[in-house]
């Protein structure tokens, strides 16, 4: 990792790395500017506008260097070719549990292992790293690229454990984020904080208590908010819509290819049609007020004559219906609500006098009108949660770029008026030492514990005592370090200065924290 240096950066750079697309965002400090500005042009896309670009690879077979990513990969020549192979959403597959699931429920089309997964990173990383250079080292005032103070800070999923996130950072810096000696490369909020920060920042006067944040000082310049409750996320969002009709499309293809064969395999045919702007434009404007009772999505290299009514192909074109799209959105509003409804569940048990007044919606799922229809109407009048009774659900602003956006305008504010907008978060796990204890008979928790005598001052020991210093869904400080004091005799000559320990971590609720390693 870099050296950020000391002081001001000349430029903070914000990296949401999404499922689908991937979104960077900026303040240029050089130039005494605050203002959050995001890159719309990309490679393959040079004359137009776009907020993100598509978190896509294409290998040629047998090769390890990728031969175009984002918007270049969706070209006739890198779709059609059959030498070459494509490499999307595999961003979940970072964390080896959902690795592992992923594999047994596809072993063909999943990734063989994390080090591969790795490698898609990497090099995805590095051609996003040398246009963020190309785009932006020209906007610097006075200084060149590599010896500017720049700041490179990412998101991560609210679902990766810290195992995962080091693995990330890990394969950040592989690519050549912070490479340079003033360049500092930082992990910074999860997606769901980044959101948050963003929309208190740009809408603070209709927050009190956001999602399960509170805005805590509305009265100065320097807003505030609160984690009240740990957070646990899940993988919902319109990624799995795509994947979803995807199958349902290659089940169909399948079937057709046995009645009639098809120019190419049912799986390449499949991904065509979810990649297709027809489908896109579809899901993304499904719940509108001109929303069509059915549609079609054209099925590549298929005659016009082909037809095949039992699977709904015909001129070309596979039809569907509403329905069908409508199954596929309700699949993932009802995992988002059973979410939803474990998180007011925790608050009204920690919190049951505090009322949940806003729920914020952002990213991709959050933006459909037909996902914000259903949670308004199943979280009408608290929707049988007594803490969210006068609950109004709300759109992020600009929902696809929240993240990237929160990312900077936290860290600006920061540097701006020398505090966090995100002042306190829960801990998802306790954190501790193992230590030694004096023993007292009256202690319950030492009663059958083996003791020792210190030779040094001959009291009676209880070891490997466990002593919590984070303890899981307790506040924690963004801005205070946490300060545990212990005491360690040595004997007169000693030379050590330093002494290692041990650092434990537990799952449990406070109440069932384990006292000693032993129990």
């Amino acid at each position: 990792m870099g050296n950020q240096g000391d002081g001001r950066p000349d430029l903070i750079v914000g990296v949401d790395f999404g499922m689908t697309c991937t979104g960077v965002s900026y303040a240029n400090l050089s130039i005494g500017s605050e203002t959050v500005k995001w890159i719309q042009k990309w490679p393959g896309r040079s004359q137009a506008n776009e907020n993100k670009v598509p978190t896509i690879l294409v290998y040629p077979n047998g090769q390890f260097r990728p031969s175009s990513w984002g918007f270049l990969s969706e070209t006739t020549a890198e779709q059609y070719a059959e030498d070459k192979d494509f490499k999307d959403w595999f961003k979940t597959f970072l964390d080896p549990v959902r690795l592992e699931q992923k594999q047994a429920e596809d072993p063909i089309y999943s990734p063989r292992t994390i080090e591969e997964v790795e490698r898609w990173y990497e090099d995805y990383l590095k051609l996003l790293y040398k246009h963020i250079e190309h785009k932006l080292s020209s906007e610097l005032a006075g200084q060149q690229w590599h010896n500017a103070k720049i700041e490179f800070i990412f998101s991560v999923p609210t679902t990766w454990p810290p195992a995962v996130v080091e693995r990330y950072r890990s394969t950040i810096e592989n690519a050549g984020f912070a490479q340079c000696r003033n360049h500092g490369l930082i992990i910074g909020l999860t997606e769901a904080e980044a959101a948050a920060v963003y929309t208190a920042l740009e809408a603070p006067g209709i927050f009190k208590d956001l999602s399960v944040l509170r805005v805590s000082d509305t009265q100065t310049d320097a807003i505030a908010l609160q984690q009240l409750d740990v957070v646990f996320g899940a993988t919902v969002g319109s990624a799995a819509i795509d994947f979803e009709f995807e199958s349902s499309a290659r089940s169909r293809l399948e079937l057709a290819h046995l009645t009639a064969p098809l120019a190419m395999s049912p799986e390449e045919i499949a991904w065509q049609m979810m990649k297709s702007r027809d489908f896109q434009n579809t899901k993304c404007s499904h719940g509108s007020p001109d929303d069509a009772p059915a549609f079609s999505v054209p099925i590549p290299r298929l005659d016009s004559s082909y037809v095949n009514m039992s699977v709904g192909i015909e001129y070309g074109e596979m039809s569907f219906t509403r329905e069908d799209l409508q199954k596929l959105f309700d699949k993932q509003i009802q995992k988002l609500v059973s979410l939803i409804d474990s998180q007011m569940q925790s608050m009204q048990r920690q919190f049951p006098g505090q009322q949940v007044n806003h729920l914020v919606l952002s990213g991709g799922l959050g933006h459909s009108a037909y996902v914000q229809d259903r949670l308004k109407e199943r979280f009408s009048s608290g929707g049988g949660h007594p803490n969210a009774m006068n609950i109004q659900v709300r759109v992020a602003p600009d929902p696809q770029l929240a993240v990237c956006k929160g990312l900077v305008a936290d860290r600006a504010r920061r540097l701006s008026v020398g505090k966090a907008v995100l002042r306190q978060r829960c801990c998802r796990a306790s954190y501790g030492t193992i230590c030694k204890e004096v023993y007292d008979k009256e202690n319950p928790t030492h009663i059958g514990r083996e003791t020792i005598k210190d030779p040094l001052n001959g009291k009676l020991f209880v070891t490997k005592s466990i002593a919590w210093f984070i303890k899981k869904g307790k506040p924690v400080s963004s801005e205070e370090p946490i300060i545990h004091n212990f005491h360690r005799k040595i004997a007169p000559g000693d030379p050590r200065r330093a002494f290692p320990t041990s650092i434990v971590k537990s799952d449990a609720d406070e109440a069932f924290l384990p006292h000693h390693m032993n129990q």
